[in-house]
């Protein structure tokens, strides 16, 4: 053993040369405890254990709740922030992704161009519901059986049915407007038609053929659109918040004709309030539509 000062050093150990460590009493040069140990075996265990330290170390930070008391590391708390912020933050851009085009379309509307209706859906998984144009299934089978039947021509909306006294099951009536129902036709208490509540800016579409009779605003129910049909029949939209057709406008079944809303004073929220008139006489639409 080399000695400096009566002091080893790591840089006076030689790896074969053999050592004998201890422990004294600094007082009475008592031996408390010694080790014999080769240089390289003294090398060997205090890397060992050095390695041993660190890796219980990264342990104890890595599955423990230790590693919350490490300055700038987020606790479990400040990781659900965290994502709950990067939520928020991606509902926003959806939000003003809809708004965008709800904006977009309301100036091609206002131009008289046709507003264009999206598909699909964002990363979110959020689906754009505003300017929906699709039908029901129910809608669609229904339609193949009556191009079967003859009683209809699509692509000729000019068909002549057979009388003027047609019963109303046998005419094929297009869904103005998808939702739920929240008021019901009730001649007693008169309510001479039926309210729908559905996403906001939905589109209103003309449930038959027709010419728009009436197009304007009023006081009690806001802004209204009327349509005469063939047999009779005649259609109010009540309620919306924009009209797209003016008065003697011819129209389609299916065509955009109103954005729903909640305009006029006999209106407790944004809805569409639909009545259905047949020979002067109001009927209840879900009788003949499927909402």
């Amino acid at each position: 053993m080399s000695e400096n000062n009566g002091r080893l050093g790591f840089k006076d150990i030689r790896l074969n040369d053999k050592y004998h460590l201890g422990m004294f009493n600094d007082t009475s040069y008592e031996q408390l405890f010694y080790v014999r140990c080769t240089g390289r075996g003294l090398v060997i265990t205090v890397a060992i254990t050095v390695l041993v330290l660190i890796a219980l170390t990264t342990v104890l930070i890595a599955f423990t709740p230790l590693r919350g008391l490490i300055p700038g590391y987020p606790d479990r708390e400040m990781r659900k922030l965290i994502q709950a912020n990067m939520m928020k933050a991606d509902s926003l851009e959806n939000v003003l992704g809809e708004w965008a085009h709800y904006l977009n379309n309301s100036i091609k509307i206002i131009s008289g161009s046709s507003p264009q209706i999206l598909h699909g859906s964002t990363d979110s998984g959020f689906v754009n519901k505003s300017f929906r144009d699709e039908r029901s299934k129910e809608d669609s089978a229904f339609r193949k059986q009556m191009e079967r039947e003859n009683l209809l021509d699509f692509k000729n909306q000019n068909v002549e049915l057979p009388s003027r006294h047609k019963d109303l099951s046998e005419i094929y009536f297009m869904t103005p407007l998808k939702g739920n129902i929240t008021a019901r036709f009730d001649i007693v208490e008169n309510h001479f038609g039926t309210d729908i509540v559905s996403f906001p800016n939905d589109i209103v579409k003309a449930t038959l053929d027709g010419t728009v009779i009436m197009a304007e605003w009023t006081l009690k129910t806001g802004n209204v659109i009327q349509i005469q049909h063939d047999y009779d029949i005649v259609s109010t939209y009540k309620h919306n918040a924009k009209l797209l057709k003016k008065q003697g406008s011819k129209v389609k079944a299916g065509d955009a004709i109103a954005i729903v809303g909640n305009s006029g004073e006999l209106t407790s929220g944004q809805h569409l309030h639909f009545e259905l008139w047949y020979k002067g006489v109001p009927i209840d639409p879900e009788q003949y539509i499927l909402f």
